[in-house]
C-alpha cells in the first residue's frame, strides 16, 4: 500500500500569478487533482494513502495524516492559503517523521538484524514549490537544511531523517507572469537548480522545472510511473573494472581514458514486486549489515538510509540449488544495467558484498550477486544466504550425497561455516531447511547476536513510539489559539477616508502626482484583522488611556461615551449592514450540520406521539421512504408499516394495532369508474340525505376505529335490516336522522335522508332527465366510498355493506354493475365470504327482476 504525501508550499511567495491568471497555489491544487486523477487509473491505486502537510509549524502543517480521510483531504487542500514563510527544511522533517511515526512499532526496519527489502512500506513525497529563497525566521538561507532535533524516538538510530522506501520528488513552477513567445522545447523536462534538488537525489527522487502547463502534465505522468514498490540501494564498484570482451562495441570510454566512470556509482531503485496471490512481498533472505553484532554493546551504530552494496566485476558461476529458496529482484535502468546488458553474458555473474558484514574481513563474505536476464532485458539482484558460495555446496552434499543423513565432518564443515555467518540469519537458515525437508541442524538456544540491553531499549522505542503517534494523531486537525493582538474594529457607520470624493485631489495635493490607475478600494477587505505585537509579554488594551485624549476633545469623548453607553443595549450590531449580515462565503453555503449544531435546543413537542418532520433542505422532493408502501399498482401513501401480517388474519394483534393503508382503488377514483347511463324510472324520488352525517366516513375512523371481532358466517342474517329499533317519530312516519330509511315492498328504490333542497318543481324533460342522472351518480359515488372504507376493515362483518347496497339508485344495469365493482374491490382484499354473498346478494336482484317483469303484464 503506497503512502502518498504532497508537501504544497503555503509560503507568500506562491500568491504570485502567472500569465495564465491563477496563482502558484491554485496550479499546486489542480496539479494534486490532475495526479489523483491519473493515478486512479491504475487498478492498484485502491490501496493508496493520500496525505497532506504544509509549511505551518507542526501539528497545523499536517492537514491529512495516517487517519484522515479522502474527504478530508480533499476540503484541506482546497482550503490551503498562502501565508507565511519558505520555511521547507522544516516541513520536509515533520513529512519524513510523519512517515517513520509507526515504523518502529511494526517493526519494518528491523534494526541490527539484516536489512529485509520484502518489509517495506513504499511512500514518495511530492513538493510542490516556486523554488525562492529559503526563508525562516532567523532570516534567508541559501543551503537546504533540515533539523537535527525531531520528537521521534529511535530517530538516532538512523543517520538521516529518511528511508530507503521513501522517496522525494519536486515540481519546481517557474511558469512565468508573461506569456512567453518562444517555442517550448521539447523532450524531458529538466532538472531545476533549487535548494531542494540534491535533497531529491539524495532519497532517489529528482526534481523538475516546470515552465508551462504542458510539462506540469507531462511531470505528472511520469510521477504516476514512478509509484513502484522497492527500495533504493546504493552500488559501488569495489577492485578492478572487468577485462573488455572482444568484439564488443561500448558506449563507455576505455578506463584507461578516464577515471571514474558512471556504472561504478549507482544510487538507484530495485524493484520488490508483491506476489499476486497475497498482494503482499514474499522474501527469504536479508541485505546484511554493516557491522558485526556484539552481544556485549549496550547500543547500536546507527544504519545508513541506503545499503551501500559493493559488486566485484570478477566473472563467478551462478549457484542455484533445488529446494533451496532464494531472492531475485529487478534493477531500475540506471548506468550499471546498461554496461551489463551490453556485455552480453547473461550466463555469469557479479558477486555483490556489504563492507564490515563479516568478523574477520573487511569486505566482507558475498550474499548474492547481479545477473542480466537471460532474454536481455534487465539485470537481476539474487539475494542468498550469507556466504553462499560456501553453504550451498554444503547443502547440496546433505540432499544428494547424504539423502538428509549428515555425517560428523558434514557437521564439522556446517559449525565452521556457522561461525562465519552472522547470527541474525539464523531464523532465515531454519526457515529455509525447513522448506527444504532437512532435519533440524540448528539448536533452538541459538543467540540472534542483540544483548539484552539492545533488545529492551528497542521495545522501549516502540512504546514511545505508540504513545508519540496516538499524540500527533490526536492533535492532527486542532486549531491552535490565535496570537494576542490588537484587533482592529471596523467602523461601518463612517465613511472611509478612501471614499471620500475628493480623496483623488488630497492624494494628488499630498504627493504631487495622481494615481495613474483608479484604485480599487473595498472599505471591507481588511474588517477585523489584528495587528501583530513585537514584544509578546506586552498585553493589549482595549481601552484608551483617557490622558492620550486631547484637552480640548474631551468633551466630545463624553458625548461619545455617553452615546455608547445608552444605545448598548438597543443596538448590538451598529457596525454592521445588512448585507454583512447575510453574507456568506460560498464553500460554506451548503454546510447545514453547522448551523444544526449551532442553534439552540428547540423546546421538546408538546404532543411526543405524532411524528417528527424531517427536514429536507437541499432536496425540496426528499421524502421519508421509512414508512413508505408500494402495492401492485406502484403508487403509495405514507403511513406504518405491519410488515407480515394480513388484514383479516387472526394473528393479529387482540385490541388491534395501527392499520397498513393501501392505494386508492379505482372505485374511489371517482372521475375515472365507468358509470353506466342511467335511465329515470317511473317516480323519481330526489335524495335529501348526507351519508357522511350517518355514518362519520372522516379519513382518522379507519384508523381509529378498532376492529370488531369477526363474527361467524351463519350470523351473517342475524341482524334484520327491516327490525331497527325505533322512536316515537319513527312510529309516526319520520325516521330518525342517524337511521337509514327503511325501503319498499320492491327493495327497488331507496334512498338516502338529508336536508338538501328540492330540484325545481317543473322541469323539461331533458333537464329532469339530466338532474336525475346527475344526483344518481353523485348518491352512488358516495355510497361506493363508504362501500370500500367498510371492505378495507379487517374481520367479517358486513351488515353495513349490505345495508349500503340496499341504497344504490339507478337501473338494474347501473346496480348491477355496481356489485360487480364492489365484487372487485373484495377480491384486491382477498375476502373470500365477502365475495360469495355479493355474488348470491347479485343473482338475488337479477332473479327479483326477472320475476317482476313477468309478473307486470298480468
Amino acid at each position: 500500500m503506497p503512502v502518498l504525501l504532497f508537501l504544497i508550499d503555503t509560503s507568500a511567495s506562491m500568491n504570485q500569478r502567472t500569465h495564465l491568471g491563477t496563482t502558484y497555489l491554485d496550479i499546486a491544487k489542480g496539479a494534486v487533482e490532475t495526479f489523483m486523477k491519473l493515478r486512479a487509473r491504475d487498478p492498484a491505486s485502491r490501496g493508496d494513502r493520500y496525505m497532506l502537510v504544509n509549511f505551518e509549524d507542526v501539528p497545523v502543517g499536517i492537514k491529512a495524516g495516517w487517519k484522515e480521510s479522502h474527504a478530508t483531504f480533499m476540503t484541506e487542500l482546497r482550503n490551503l492559503q498562502a501565508t507565511g514563510l519558505t520555511s521547507i527544511g522544516q516541513s520536509l522533517r515533520t513529512a519524513f517523521d510523519l512517515l517513520n511515526l509507526n515504523r518502529l512499532v511494526t517493526g519494518i526496519d528491523n534494526y541490527g538484524q539484516g536489512r529485509n527489502p520484502f518489509f517495506l512500506e513504499p511512500a514518495i513525497i511530492i513538493a510542490i514549490t516556486d523554488g525562492n529563497k529559503l526563508t525562516s525566521g532567523s532570516g534567508v538561507q541559501d543551503e537546504l537544511h533540515l533539523p537535527l532535533t525531531t520528537p521521534l524516538p529511535g530517530s538516532e538510530l538512523t543517520k538521516e531523517p529518511f528511508r530507503w522506501d521513501q522517496r522525494l520528488f519536486a515540481l519546481v513552477l517557474r511558469i512565468p507572469g508573461n506569456a512567453s513567445v518562444e517555442p517550448e522545447p521539447l523532450g524531458g523536462v529538466p532538472s531545476d537548480d533549487s535548494a531542494i534538488t540534491p535533497m531529491c537525489e539524495v532519497t532517489g527522487g529528482r526534481s523538475y522545472s516546470v515552465f508551462s502547463q504542458r510539462m506540469l502534465n507531462q511531470c505528472l505522468e511520469s510521477l504516476v510511473q514512478k509509484i513502484q514498490s522497492g527500495v533504493v540501494i546504493n552500488f559501488e564498484k569495489t577492485g578492478p573494472d572487468p577485462p573488455p570482451l572482444e568484439g564488443k562495441r561500448r558506449s563507455f570510454p576505455p578506463p584507461h581514458t578516464s577515471g571514474i566512470q558512471p556504472w561504478h556509482c549507482c544510487h538507484k531503485l530495485i524493484y520488490v514486486r508483491p506476489n499476486p496471490k497475497t498482494g503482499v512481498p514474499i522474501g527469504h533472505w536479508p541485505i546484511p549489515e554493516a557491522f558485526w553484532p556484539d552481544q556485549n554493546s549496550p547500543t547500536l551504530p546507527p544504519r545508513s538510509a541506503h545499503p551501500h552494496v559493493r559488486f566485484s566485476c570478477v566473472d563467478a558461476e551462478p549457484m542455484v540449488i533445488d529446494k533451496v529458496p532464494f531472492d531475485k529482484y529487478e534493477l531500475e535502468p540506471s548506468p550499471l544495467t546498461q554496461y551489463i546488458l551490453e556485455r552480453k553474458s547473461p550466463h555469469t555473474c557479479w558477486q555483490v558484498f556489504v563492507s564490515n558484514s563479516a568478523k574477520y574481513s573487511d569486505l566482507g563474505q558475498p550474499f548474492g550477486y547481479l545477473k542480466a536476464s537471460t532474454a536481455l532485458s534487465c539485470v537481476n539482484l539474487f539475494v542468498m544466504p550469507y556466504n553462499y558460495p560456501v553453504l550451498l555446496p554444503l547443502l547440496d552434499d546433505l540432499i544428494k550425497v547424504h539423502k538428509f543423513k549428515p555425517t560428523i565432518k558434514w557437521r564439522q564443515s556446517f559449525e565452521t561455516y556457522l561461525k562465519t555467518m552472522p547470527p541474525y540469519y539464523i531464523g532465515s537458515l531454519r526457515k529455509a531447511m525447513r522448506i527444504m525437508g532437512a532435519p533440524n541442524l540448528l539448536a533452538d538456544n541459538m543467540e540472534y547476536g542483540l544483548s539484552y540491553s539492545v533488545v529492551s531499549y528497542l521495545k522501549k522505542l516502540s512504546q514511545q513510539t505508540k504513545i508519540e503517534y496516538d499524540r500527533l494523531i490526536a492533535s492532527i486537525g486542532k486549531k491552535t489559539p490565535p496570537e494576542a493582538g490588537i484587533k482592529v474594529r471596523w467602523r461601518g457607520g463612517g465613511i472611509s477616508l478612501a471614499q471620500r470624493r475628493d480623496f483623488i485631489q488630497q492624494l494628488q495635493s499630498l504627493t504631487g502626482d495622481g494615481p495613474i490607475v483608479p484604485m480599487e478600494l473595498n472599505p471591507k477587505e481588511f474588517q477585523g484583522f489584528h495587528l501583530a505585537l513585537l514584544n509578546k509579554g506586552l498585553k493589549p488594551q482595549s481601552f484608551r488611556n483617557p490622558y492620550d485624549i486631547p484637552r480640548s476633545h474631551l468633551l466630545d469623548q463624553l458625548s461619545r461615551m455617553r452615546r455608547n453607553l445608552l444605545n448598548m443595549g438597543a443596538c448590538a450590531l451598529r457596525g454592521q449592514d445588512s448585507d454583512q449580515l447575510h453574507s456568506v462565503p460560498i464553500a460554506q453555503m451548503g454546510n447545514y450540520q453547522d448551523f444544526l449544531k449551532a442553534a439552540p435546543q428547540p423546546l421538546r413537542d408538546a404532543d411526543p406521539e405524532q411524528p417528527k418532520r424531517l427536514h429536507t433542505f437541499g432536496n425540496p422532493f426528499k421524502l421519508d421512504k421509512k414508512g413508505m408502501m408500494i402495492d401492485e399498482a406502484d403508487e403509495f401513501v405514507t403511513g406504518p408499516q405491519n410488515k407480515g401480517k394480513r388484514p383479516g388474519d387472526s394473528n393479529n394483534l387482540p385490541g388491534g394495532g395501527p392499520k397498513r393503508r393501501r392505494c386508492m382503488s379505482p372505485l374511489l377514483r371517482l372521475g375515472k369508474a365507468y358509470t353506466p347511463p342511467v335511465t329515470p324510472p317511473g317516480s323519481p324520488r330526489h335524495p335529501t340525505g348526507d351519508v357522511n352525517r350517518h355514518y362519520g366516513s372522516s379519513d382518522t375512523d379507519e384508523m381509529d376505529l378498532p376492529p370488531a371481532p369477526p363474527p361467524v358466517l351463519e350470523n351473517h342474517t342475524s341482524v334484520d335490516p327491516q327490525v331497527l329499533p325505533q322512536t316515537d317519530e319513527a312510529q309516526n312516519g319520520q325516521p330518525r336522522a342517524d337511521e337509514l330509511p327503511l325501503g319498499s315492498e320492491d327493495r327497488e328504490e331507496v334512498t338516502l335522508m338529508g336536508s338538501e333542497e328540492p330540484g325545481p318543481r317543473f322541469l323539461s324533460p331533458e333537464a329532469l332527465k339530466k338532474h336525475i342522472h346527475g344526483e344518481t351518480t353523485k348518491i352512488n359515488n358516495e355510497l361506493r366510498t363508504l362501500i370500500t372504507k367498510e371492505i378495507r376493515k379487517p374481520g367479517r362483518y358486513y351488515e353495513k355493506i349490505f345495508l349500503l347496497l340496499k341504497q344504490i339508485q339507478g337501473t338494474l344495469d347501473t346496480r348491477l354493475i355496481f356489485v360487480q365493482n364492489i365484487i372487485k374491490e373484495a377480491a384486491r382484499f382477498k375476502k373470500r365470504v365477502l365475495i360469495e354473498q355479493l355474488e348470491n346478494y347479485m343473482e338475488e336482484i337479477h332473479n327479483r327482476s326477472t320475476n317482476m317483469n313477468h309478473v307486470g303484464p298480468l
